[in-house]
């Protein structure tokens, strides 16, 4: 079994974000963390703790119309455990964003009041949206604002400065870019992020990345795959390079010869996850750790196989 490959990503513009943020933190009330439901561990910031420096703040657990439902009441249970403010959207279909607001102004209550005793009550509430790249932060404001206010590309590093919105109810949003931080210093964190779209396509190998997700898919989620590609019932023992084969298969992903496009159906397998269109998946649990997905390597389709020869030596 082979280990994890290590996949890092921290273009030039990110540290400039880092700065750029740490400017912006005096001209905010509440700092607005959005996480992926499906990789919640793993698409928290772990620097942003020391960034904000004691603001307030809430976490808005974002995408959980593609989550496993269950799997995301266990992390809001997580967070309120902890006593972080935690509230579960989705952007897109626009689940639960009804209750954003109200959620900001419980965290400022106390703002609030101060403002209220000194006459200020009228004075706009501002707040810094921050994420990992691509966990949708320019589609929350888009939603809030009631219009496209921000530009939306479901690919990272879109939005690379800062931008004001001002919503009708006295609200104003910082958008800031998708920043990440310079060393994943646990691999599963990096691969879960290249699942998701928050690493770009270009720093990886995407048919391994597919292999391994259909992989780890096949142990939580086997049903969902076979609905959605039509797999047979030996799938449940087949490996990465096998499902990821079937898959070109059964959509007709094939190169002259017969023999599977594995490039094409890995794009397929990744866009189709990424979009929510094999089904409601979390990745990860709060009682997971990563050891659970180091375990559970995949073969490299490339190695020697036992009792094989290696006609090259």
């Amino acid at each position: 079994m082979n280990d994890i490959p290590s996949i890092q990503w921290f273009p030039g513009h990110m540290a400039k974000t880092r700065r750029l943020m740490g400017e912006s933190l005096k001209l905010v009330d509440i700092v607005v963390e959005l996480i992926d439901a499906r990789v919640p561990r793993s698409s928290r910031n772990p620097e942003l703790d020391k960034w904000v420096r004691g603001k307030p703040r809430l976490v808005v657990v974002n995408k959980c119309d593609t989550a496993d439902k269950t799997v995301t009441q266990k992390w809001l249970d997580w967070f309120a455990a902890k006593k972080i403010p935690a509230i579960a959207i989705d952007c897109k279909t626009k689940q639960g964003v009804k209750g954003f607001i109200p959620a900001v102004r419980k965290v400022l209550a106390p703002e609030l009041v101060r403002r209220s005793e000194k006459g200020m009550s009228g004075k706009p509430l501002r707040m810094m949206i921050v994420g990992i790249p691509n966990v949708g932060k320019s589609s929350l404001i888009n939603t809030l604002a009631g219009g496209k206010r921000a530009k939306v590309e479901d690919r990272p590093g879109v939005t690379r400065g800062r931008q004001w919105v001002s919503l009708d109810n006295g609200v104003d949003l910082l958008d800031m870019p998708g920043v990440l931080w310079p060393k994943f210093e646990d691999p599963i964190v990096g691969e879960h992020l290249a699942f998701t779209g928050a690493v770009k396509d270009d720093v990886v190998d995407i048919e391994w990345l597919a292999m391994r997700l259909l992989y780890l898919l096949n142990m939580d989620y086997h049903e969902l795959l076979v609905q959605r590609y039509g797999l047979g019932e030996d799938s449940v023992e087949m490996d990465g390079p096998g499902l990821l084969a079937q898959v070109a298969k059964r959509r007709g992903m094939l190169l002259p010869g017969g023999l599977p496009n594995l490039e094409r159906a890995a794009v397929t397998v990744l866009d189709e996850f990424r979009g929510g269109r094999i089904g409601r998946i979390s990745l990860e649990s709060p009682e997971d750790t990563f050891a659970k997905f180091k375990e559970r390597a995949i073969p490299d389709p490339m190695a020697e196989q036992p009792g094989e020869e290696n006609d090259s030596l």
